[in-house]
C-alpha cells in the first residue's frame, strides 16, 4: 500500500487526506497541536461560492490608507511587523489592475464553481449533510453610493457565473427582521451556504481517518528533506523524520517556511482574522449577512451569532489583540439590536493569504512527490473539498479536470509573480 504524509490537520489537510484515504492510500496526518484551534475551527462558517474576486485594494486608496491609520479599522499593520510585510505588499498593490483582476477572478470561479458539487459527497462520507444550508447570504448597504460604487463588480460576478439579484428594503425586512432598518439596498447571492459549525466538520473528518486506519502523529514539522528522491520526508523539530512516498503540505500559514526549506519560494502571510460567537443569540438570523460598507459578517451557527471579518497582518507570533473581536461587536450593536452577547466568545485564527488570493495547488517544482495545498485565505472551507479532490486526483495521475498553472508555486519564482 502506498504511503502518504500530510502535514498540517486543519480542513484542508483532512479533506486531503481523506480523499486518499478512499484511494487506498495509508496515510498518516501531522500536527503540532490536533485539538489546537486553528482557523479551520473558527471562521464565519460560510461555503462563499460567490467570492470569485481577489481582495486587493488597487494603489492603497484614500479609504484603506485611512483604514490602516485606525488600529481597530478593517484592515491593520502593525509597525513591527511592516518591514517584513513589504515584498507581499507589492504584489498585492498590483492585484487591482484590470488585466490580473479579470485573470485571478477566473481561477478563483473555476474552483468556487465546482465548490458544493465537491462538498456534498464529502458531508455524506461524515454523515453532517444535514449540517449544510443552502439559504444564500445578503450583502446589504446603508448608502445609495456604496452600493453605486460596487455596481461593476456585480456586473463583473454575474460575467463569472454568480447568481445575485438585488433585494429591496421591504424584501429585505421581511427576509431577516432582526436587521435594524437602516439599509437601502441588498443584493442575495443565490448560491452561497453556510453550515452548523466549522469545528464540527474538522473533528468528524479527523474521526473519520482515525476510524479507517489513518495515524494521528503529533509533530511539529521544520522542514522536508528530498535526500531520498523516491521517499521525502517531513522532518520534526524533534529530529524525527517522517517519509512516506507522496508527502503533502497543507499546513496553512506556516507552509511558507516548509516550502522554503526544499527551494520553493512563495509569499505567503498570516492574514489574521478576528470574530465573536454569541451563543445566546442563536436564531437571530436565517443567513450569513455581509455588511458591505463596514466589511463584516453575522452568520448564523448551530452555536450561535457569529461575528467576525477585518484583516491584522502582524505575523504568526504576535500576541491576539482581542480589541479588534470587541470592535465588530460595537458595530454589530448598531445593525442587530437587541442581540444577546451573554456568554460571549471572542477568537482569532490565521488565515494563509497570498496576495493574489489565489492558493497554492500542485506539485513542487523542486519534486513533484511532493504537493502543496495552502494558501486559501477567506476560502479554505469553501475551497477544501475541491481542494482535496484535485489532491487525489494528482496522487493518483488522473486529469483534476482544472488547470491547475495559477495555482502553481513557481509563480513566485518570477521578477513579478503576477505575469
Amino acid at each position: 500500500m502506498k504511503e502518504l504524509v500530510v502535514v498540517g490537520a486543519g480542513v484542508i489537510g483532512l479533506a486531503c487526506a481523506r480523499r486518499a484515504q478512499q484511494a487506498g492510500w495509508r496515510v498518516t496526518l501531522l500536527d503540532r497541536d490536533f485539538e489546537g484551534d486553528r482557523a479551520s475551527h473558527g471562521n464565519a462558517g460560510g461555503i462563499a461560492v460567490s467570492e470569485s474576486t481577489p481582495i486587493a485594494v488597487s494603489g492603497f486608496s484614500l479609504k484603506a490608507a485611512r483604514w490602516l491609520l485606525d488600529p481597530l479599522g478593517p484592515l491593520a499593520i502593525r509597525l513591527s511587523h511592516a518591514p517584513r510585510l513589504l515584498p507581499w505588499l507589492r504584489v498585492f498593490n498590483q492585484v487591482g489592475r484590470p488585466e490580473h483582476f479579470r485573470r485571478i477572478s477566473r481561477a478563483l470561479a473555476a474552483l468556487n464553481d465546482r465548490a458544493l458539487a465537491d462538498l456534498a459527497p464529502l458531508l455524506d462520507d461524515l454523515g453532517l449533510a444535514s449540517q449544510l444550508h443552502r439559504r444564500g447570504a445578503l450583502t446589504v448597504y446603508e448608502t445609495d453610493a456604496a452600493y453605486a460604487a460596487d455596481a461593476g463588480e456585480w456586473a463583473w460576478k454575474r460575467e463569472l457565473g454568480v447568481r445575485w439579484r438585488p433585494v429591496s428594503a421591504d424584501e429585505l425586512r421581511q427576509l431577516e427582521p432582526a436587521l435594524a432598518p437602516v439599509f437601502r439596498h441588498a443584493i442575495m447571492l443565490e448560491d452561497w451556504a453556510h453550515v452548523d459549525d466549522p469545528l464540527n466538520i474538522v473533528r468528524a473528518l479527523r474521526e473519520r481517518i482515525r476510524q479507517d486506519g489513518g495515524q494521528l502523529v503529533t509533530a511539529d514539522v521544520a522542514a522536508l528533506a528530498l535526500d531520498d528522491p523516491g521517499r521525502p520526508a517531513a522532518l520534526g523539530r524533534d529530529g524525527r523524520r517522517h517519509a512516506a512516498d507522496r508527502v503533502v503540505v497543507a499546513a496553512g500559514a506556516w507552509s511558507g517556511a516548509l516550502a522554503r526549506s526544499v527551494g520553493d519560494r512563495v509569499l505567503l502571510e498570516s492574514e489574521r482574522g478576528y470574530n465573536t460567537t454569541l451563543p445566546a443569540a442563536t436564531g437571530m438570523l436565517d443567513r450569513e449577512v455581509i455588511f458591505a460598507e463596514r466589511k463584516f459578517v453575522a452568520t448564523p451557527l448551530a452555536i450561535g451569532l457569529r461575528i467576525g471579518g477585518a484583516a491584522e497582518f502582524a505575523g504568526l507570533d504576535a500576541a491576539p489583540n482581542y480589541r479588534r473581536s470587541d470592535a465588530l461587536l460595537a458595530l454589530a450593536r448598531r445593525y442587530l439590536p437587541g442581540m444577546d452577547e451573554r456568554d460571549a466568545r471572542r477568537w482569532m485564527g490565521h488565515r494563509p493569504a497570498t496576495p493574489d488570493s489565489l492558493p497554492v495547488i500542485g506539485a513542487s517544482p523542486a519534486s513533484d512527490r511532493v504537493l502543496y495545498a495552502f494558501g486559501h485565505g477567506h476560502l479554505g472551507l469553501t475551497q477544501a473539498a475541491t481542494t482535496g479532490a484535485i489532491v487525489g486526483d494528482l496522487l493518483a495521475d488522473d486529469d483534476p479536470r482544472i488547470d491547475l498553472r495559477p495555482y502553481s508555486i513557481s509563480r513566485f519564482n518570477k521578477a513579478n509573480p503576477l505575469c
